[in-house]
């Protein structure tokens, strides 16, 4: 499973370093998650930590 960033980022970036394993990062218009390296924080976190901090809540499940 990976995340994805969808129309409804502002593009503020608080989701960029929160990401702990580089997955995410700043796009044309707004921030992108690249699906092969996004492993969703497990084995870090028990959250996905950018969908913690995502003031649009622009982030959902493929």
């Amino acid at each position: 499973m990976a995340l994805k960033i969808n129309e409804d980022c502002i593009s503020c970036g608080a989701c960029e370093p929160e990401c702990p394993v580089d997955a995410i990062s700043e796009g044309d218009d707004i921030y992108v998650i690249d699906p092969e390296t996004c492993i969703e924080c497990k084995g870090h976190f028990d959250e996905p930590q950018c969908v913690d901090v995502c003031p649009s809540e622009a982030i959902e499940k493929l």
